[in-house]
């Protein structure tokens, strides 16, 4: 009744749902495990942030508020340096891209 190639492709076909399921039941406990584990906080130094601004003549209400809202927005972490980068690597890739010299 089935030709030889159905019954290779109904085989392919059920492994390839069996290998699916397998995966999306892996993804789905690392997910469960993952979400239960809670990440430590860490100190913010906001002091040291305060007396370097007011140095520069900012209020330490305005660096308050500041970094109020960006810690509800991105959780608490540690901003280590803020500068102005002359070029992006999204600016260096398409550079990259449009140059003229092609590169082996």
């Amino acid at each position: 009744m089935f030709s030889l190639a159905t019954m290779k492709a109904l085989q392919i076909y059920g492994i390839s749902i069996v290998i699916s399921m397998i995966v999306a039941v892996l993804i789905k406990v690392l997910v469960t495990v993952t979400s239960r584990v809670k990440p430590t906080a860490k100190a913010v130094e906001a002091p040291q942030m305060l007396a370097q601004a007011s140095a520069e003549g900012i209020s330490g209400e305005v660096i308050a508020a500041i970094s109020s809202a960006i810690t509800v927005v991105t959780g608490p972490h540690r901003i280590l340096h803020i500068a102005e980068s002359k070029r992006s690597w999204a600016s260096q890739g398409r550079a990259a891209q449009h140059s003229h010299q092609p590169r082996h």
